[in-house]
């Protein structure tokens, strides 16, 4: 389009088209295109913002939700504007453009009015798109001032430029008078256009464009009244073509947000309105040789808004300095009064400046410091790594935190920490800024707060936490070595129920005091719990035993109290090697071993091995399963029959506890009640066995043999004082006779509280339940336990009876010999083998029970089994 308009200037020019057919030809192929573009934007406008789509979906209108929010009214009313204003500005283009086409199809006396009517037309048009311009934002008044100042300057300076270079005499004063008020009024446009042309490039855009289309029109109006020859008017088209190309442009640049320019070269405000009148002065004297009054009168208005600026920058100039001044001395009270030392350095890593704060902080005069290398004032141990790390900083790296001593003015070395930051760059500054702050005291608590973190306040030694850390270093992926002992001390409970809490603190200092002194200076000490312990050690794990076996033999020393006698305690120790496994798990790895330990008898260091860890996993499958086996219904019992060795007929059964668990599958009583005596579940457990016991003999008492049932109690169950009527109570529902109830409790277990269990023993023979002792053993009181306790039957294991030749054989003699003269039935139980039963048989066992007679099976089995003894008795 603009090589068009160009080949036609040319063709204009050279004769081939009239000048007239020219203009109105590139007048309208420039605002075409111009038309074109701001039609687009006027299209393209929409009323609201776009609903923000959820994520993974598409956006959605939404014009309930979208009215109610104030952004969508406001975004709303800036797009009706907008669309406002660019239409304003496409009619103001085309009739810009109709302006210019229609002189040549108009007759010649009327052209004039034809083109004055266009360009005030154009022009309202242009005011009233520029005067709704979005983007206005409110000036201070100093700036609004100067502001309308400069542009009064550049617009009095144009008109009289304008009236000067007029020729004399040869224009009607109406034209004269029409053409000075049409530039006055171009030069405000154009200043306006000037004024904001960073910080609204846009507008600046549209104000300029519309100040080329007046004008453009203007000369198409002026210069026919001038009797300019008609090739003049062609000068008429490439302020149109410009000025509408640069009003779209800067209409798309509005409707993009109208983002400001970066700042560039500062326009001449002063310079520029006297630069233009002493040219047209210059000129006017050159070809006409004198001012007429107008002229004069207009050449010195031009003074008077050129010295108004002139005050107004002076005022700016004294009131940028006075805020500048303020500002300098609010930051130079900040940096003085500040808690850091700023310290400026060259590339040399040479001190040029140091703030005032050096002397109140450091005592840092700046004879102490001012070119001195930065390195020098610095520890020597900490001088080198500074040194580098600001070196880096030098050459691009990231600048990170500079930890340093510093010597402050009395030669001591202060702890300080500095940020770095490179100012080479900023001219003002162009050296490294370091931020230097005293952290001494933040040290010293952060190492007091470390001290008391990692050490238990009793002891002295350290916690669990500095031990996880001694774990953490010495843990090496391909080169483990050392090993950790968990040591737990037995009876410091029972220290401080005896003698109080500050006798049981004094053992515990005590064994502190043992362990560090068994110990080597590299191992680490730590104090776990209440009365655990753990040792560190380098060594390898043969030694690692014995250093074991010496803290059992130093702990196990006794421990004089200051009021009573001395006490002992017991230690039991647990050793696993430190490996490439966690801090964690290597202390679980040890706390297993010493959980070991503790079970076999404590006073004892044991190893960890994967065994231990099986048994532990096994072991809580079992405490978290357990409870409410009962209300799930997984408890289960099965019976063995007990025979008479006489005539090996079924004389009783007795009733064995299994847990079918549906997750660990059938769970023997043997594995399952040290579980439930830990878990406080026993007694639940001996109340479901013997209801479901009473039950069972119930129901084979109404067609089979009069046979007893035996079954296990604790001692712990026994000591419940509810025991002796529950029997009673279960034995009325069921209507069981007393006699055919046998309870049989462990004869090791009994020697605990032997009072206690023979009075509940005396209340169930009142009952006329039956008592069996079981896991009877020949030792001097077991013997006395027979005198001692109401019991009917006596129970012994395969190791009294034995083989035939077997040594122990005078021994079961001397057993049923005593028990038959306190008339008490001797049961042999667990027997393997025929020639175990005979043996029972001929030393006078009158029952036997195990294997090989019959194995422990299911009621109903049990059942069928008695139907082979019809005549089976008690």
């Amino acid at each position: 389009m603009l090589a068009s308009a160009a080949l036609l200037l040319f063709l204009a020019v050279a004769g081939v088209l009239p000048p007239s057919a020219a203009v109105a030809l590139a007048a309208a192929a420039g605002t075409v295109l111009a038309g074109v573009r701001l039609s687009r934007l006027a299209a393209t406008a929409t009323g609201g913002p776009p609903t923000p789509p959820a994520p993974g979906r598409p956006p959605v209108a939404t014009a309930g939700a979208s009215a109610a929010d104030p952004r969508h009214g406001r975004w709303r009313r800036r797009a009706a504007l907008r669309r406002r204003v660019v239409g304003l500005l496409d009619a103001a283009v085309a009739t810009a453009g109709l302006t210019a086409a229609v002189p040549p199809i108009v007759a010649p006396p009327h052209r004039s009015a034809v083109v004055a009517a266009g360009v005030a037309l154009t022009g309202v048009l242009f005011g009233g798109a520029l005067f709704l311009l979005p983007g206005r934002s409110r000036l201070d008044r100093p700036v609004r001032l100067r502001r309308v100042v400069e542009v009064v300057s550049f617009g009095v300076s144009l008109v009289f430029a304008t009236w000067v270079l007029l020729p004399p005499g040869e224009l009607p004063p109406a034209v004269r008078e029409l053409t000075v008020a049409g530039a006055g009024l171009l030069a405000g446009l154009a200043g306006t256009g000037i004024a904001d042309r960073r910080r609204r490039p846009g507008a600046a855009l549209c104000w300029t464009g519309a100040a080329a289309v007046l004008f453009g029109l203007g000369l198409l109006l002026v210069l026919p009244v001038a009797g300019a020859s008609e090739r003049a008017t062609l000068l008429a088209v490439p302020p149109l073509l410009g000025g509408a190309l640069a009003t779209a442009t800067g209409a798309a640049r509005l409707a993009g947000g109208d983002p400001p320019r970066p700042a560039g070269p500062v326009w001449p405000t002063v310079t520029a309105p006297a630069a233009i009148a002493t040219v047209a002065a210059a000129w006017h004297l050159l070809v006409v040789g004198e001012f007429d009054v107008t002229g004069m009168l207009l050449g010195l208005a031009v003074i008077p808004p050129m010295v108004v600026r002139e005050l107004l920058s002076a005022a700016d100039n004294r009131r940028y300095a006075d805020r500048l001044g303020a500002q300098e001395a609010h930051f130079r009270a900040l940096v003085s009064g500040g808690h850091d030392l700023v310290l400026l350095l060259d590339e040399a890593l040479r001190v040029r400046w140091q703030s005032p704060a050096a002397a109140r902080l450091f005592g840092l005069t700046d004879a102490d410091v001012r070119d001195r290398p930065l390195p020098e004032l610095l520890h020597p141990q900490d001088a080198p790594r500074a040194a580098g790390l600001l070196t880096g900083v030098l050459g691009g790296v990231e600048p990170t935190l500079l930890s340093a001593r510093l010597r402050d003015g009395q030669g001591n070395w202060r702890e300080t920490e500095s940020t770095v930051s490179d100012q080479r760059g900023v001219v003002e500054v162009g050296a490294l800024v370091l931020h230097v702050r005293d952290v001494g005291d933040r040290r010293r608590l952060e190492r007091t707060v470390h001290r008391l973190a990692a050490t238990d306040q009793l002891t002295g030694l350290a916690n669990r936490v500095e031990l996880l850390r001694a774990l953490g270093s010495r843990r090496h992926p391909h080169n483990p070595s050392g090993a950790l002992l968990v040591v737990d001390l037995h009876g410091l409970g029972e220290v401080n129920d005896a003698h109080g809490r500050a006798a049981g603190d004094l053992v515990l200092v005590e064994v502190a005091r043992r362990l560090r002194g068994t110990v080597g200076p590299d191992e680490i000490v730590a104090r776990l719990t209440g009365d655990e312990f753990a040792v560190v050690t380098t060594a390898g794990p043969v030694l690692a035993f014995g250093l074991g076996d010496r803290l059992v033999a130093a702990l196990g020393e006794p421990y004089p109290l200051p009021d009573a006698g001395p006490v002992r305690l017991a230690a039991s120790v647990g050793l696993a090697e430190i490996t490439d496994a966690g801090p964690e798990d290597v202390l679980r790895q040890a706390d297993l071993a010493r959980r070991r330990a503790v079970q076999l008898g404590r006073n004892r260091v044991e190893w960890y091995d994967g065994y231990l860890e099986e048994q532990l996993v096994r072991r809580l499958d079992l405490e978290r399963e357990l409870p409410g086996a009962v209300a799930r219904g997984e408890l289960d019992l099965v019976y063995q029959p007990v025979l008479g060795l006489t005539d090996r007929c079924p004389v009783g059964t007795e009733a064995l506890l299994r847990w079918r668990s549906p997750v660990l599958g059938t769970v023997l009583p043997a594995e399952l009640l040290p579980v439930a005596g830990d878990l406080d579940l026993l007694g639940e457990l001996g109340r479901w066995v013997l209801t479901r016991a009473c039950r069972q003999l119930a129901d084979w008492s109404q067609g089979s043999p009069q046979l007893w049932m035996a079954v296990n109690v604790s001692p712990r169950e026994l000591a419940g004082t509810d025991f002796v009527e529950r029997a009673a109570t279960l034995l009325a529902e069921y209507g069981v006779p007393g006699e055919r109830l046998v309870i049989e409790v462990s004869e090791p277990l009994v020697t605990e509280d032997v009072g206690m269990v023979a009075a509940r023993l005396a209340g169930l023979r009142s009952l006329g339940v039956r008592i069996a002792l079981d896991d009877f053993r020949p030792e001097h009181a077991s013997l006395a336990q027979l005198r001692r306790l109401p019991i009917d039957l006596l129970k012994v294991g395969p190791d009294l009876v034995g083989a035939v030749d077997d040594p122990q054989r005078p021994l079961l003699d001397v057993v049923v010999s005593l028990a038959d003269r306190l008339g008490v039935a001797v049961v042999a139980e667990q027997l393997e083998s025929t020639g175990q039963v005979d043996r029972a048989h001929r030393a006078g066992c009158r029952y036997g029970q195990g294997f090989v007679l019959a194995r422990p099976a299911t009621a109903e089995r049990v059942e069928a089994y008695f139907e082979e003894f019809p005549s089976a008795s008690r």
